[in-house]
């Protein structure tokens, strides 16, 4: 199969997760809503149901969830309400919310009063000190919870075997996803901006059996090419999700190419494996989350040393980027109070870069366009 084939067939599924979603019924499976961010997909896949991500839409406007949200809150979890609200969620056959933000926190509870009975709504709450062993127990009893809950709405118990094969998968998927974003800088001619995005995105919307195996395609065609000598601007974009194609269609418009992300949408996600060595899944599944790092929303206790903005400077250095674009999604408290110290990190680093306020709201790219535009000048 072509690249070009590979490429519009993961453009096709990023830009039509309901269909995606009718598919799935349509087939007998069950569905369950996966809320933002660092949920065990892998308890959901076990339990023979499909995970699929709920990340807000670029296509709606929020008009019910006005009542039940506060002006101030992220346009994600404003626009995944929404979409609860509106019926275009009716299919699934649970929810998980996750409450790892001081939104997400009150907003898991928005969704199980808006919802009420029709979507089973189950509840996970992250330890933040999740160093420390009985951290790792905390999560594991969260863990136990949600697996429970989907065993309830499948079903059928979830195995240790299950949970244990699930990883197995995910890790290979994680894998293929870290090796594209590395091919996709070798062949940015190929994978531009816009592509680069729908690939990673239909990650949310497919089994990830299905997903890894046309992945894994897709990089074995970009291997055989020869590496691009791109001749336009490298840069590293960084936020909590920039998916939007208008607005990632300004970087092609400028010639500027993505070597390198550190986006919670997309590397974030994939950015650590669970073990497969540790007997227990569900513990294996709580190690993974306690070796999360370099994550504004996840508790550093060496945080005065300014850690994650050193990482995201050798990380624009190591990728070959010439700077950093920072795409800070309004009202982002924990965006918004690290920036100091990642600015300071990256200006000691010798890093340019420009920051851009962004939601999912947006429908005039004007003055995004003209701050791109002569970032890629300047660089």
């Amino acid at each position: 199969m072509s690249i070009e084939v590979l490429l519009n067939e993961f453009k096709e599924v990023a830009y039509n997760p309901a269909k995606q979603l009718d598919a799935f019924k349509a087939e007998g499976k069950k569905v369950i809503g996966v809320l933002p961010y660092y949920a065990p997909e892998e308890l959901v896949y076990a339990a023979g149901m499909v995970p699929m991500g709920i990340w807000g839409s670029n296509n709606k406007s929020i008009v019910r969830a006005k009542e039940y949200c506060a002006t101030f809150y992220c346009t994600i979890a404003q626009l995944a309400l929404e979409m609860l609200l509106d019926g275009t969620m009716d299919q699934l056959d649970g929810l998980i919310t996750p409450t790892i933000c001081d939104t997400l926190r009150p907003m898991s509870q928005n969704f199980r009063v808006s919802i009420g009975e029709k979507i089973p709504t189950i509840f996970l709450a992250h330890p933040q000190n999740r160093f420390a062993p009985w951290g790792v127990q905390f999560c594991v009893d969260q863990y136990t919870n949600v697996k429970k809950m989907l065993e309830k709405i499948a079903g059928k118990e979830i195995t240790n075997e299950d949970i244990k094969a699930a990883i197995k998968v995910y890790n290979a998927s994680r894998a293929a996803r870290r090796e594209f974003v590395k091919l996709a800088s070798d062949h940015c001619d190929v994978v531009t901006p816009t592509l680069r995005s729908a690939v990673l995105k239909a990650s949310f919307f497919m089994l990830k059996d299905e997903y890894t195996e046309k992945l894994v395609a897709l990089n074995n065609e970009l291997k055989a090419l020869p590496v691009c000598d791109w001749k336009g601007v490298k840069v590293v974009t960084s936020g909590i999700i920039v998916d939007n194609p208008t607005l990632l269609k300004i970087f092609e418009d400028n010639n500027i190419a993505i070597a390198a992300d550190d986006v919670a949408h997309e590397s974030r996600s994939f950015r650590v494996d669970a073990p497969e060595d540790e007997e227990d899944g569900l513990k294996a599944l709580a190690m993974q989350f306690k070796a999360m790092d370099y994550d504004i929303l996840l508790y550093d206790p060496a945080s005065a040393e300014n850690r994650r903005g050193e990482f995201v400077a050798n990380m624009v250095k190591e990728s070959g980027a010439q700077g950093l674009i920072l795409f800070m999604q309004q009202f982002c408290d924990p965006e918004e109070m690290e920036y100091p110290c990642l600015k300071k990190a990256l200006d000691d680093a010798g890093i340019p870069h420009i920051k851009l306020g962004v939601d999912q709201q947006m429908r005039d790219f004007g003055q995004a366009s003209t701050a791109i535009q002569a970032f890629a000048d300047v660089l």
